[in-house]
């Protein structure tokens, strides 16, 4: 996935540059490759960010109950 995002990069930093004018490049990169790109790195990583809270949920209640058997 992050071999496609570079060149999808570079293909549309390509495209600003051939732009007549400055505002024009800025806004196709914009358009053309920060938000969609950005968008498609979102999505594609909501399951390892659930993966990993659900992680971080799990080590919690383990820790809290070593703790209370601990205690007891």
């Amino acid at each position: 996935m992050l071999i496609v995002a570079i060149a999808w990069i570079y293909v549309v930093g390509l495209m600003a540059l051939t732009e007549p004018s400055i505002i024009a490049g800025i806004v196709t990169f914009l358009f053309y490759c920060a938000l969609p790109l950005g968008t498609l790195l979102y999505i594609a990583g909501t399951g390892k960010r659930k993966a990993r809270r659900r992680a971080e949920e799990l080590a919690a209640h383990e820790a809290r109950k070593a703790a209370a058997e601990d205690g007891d």
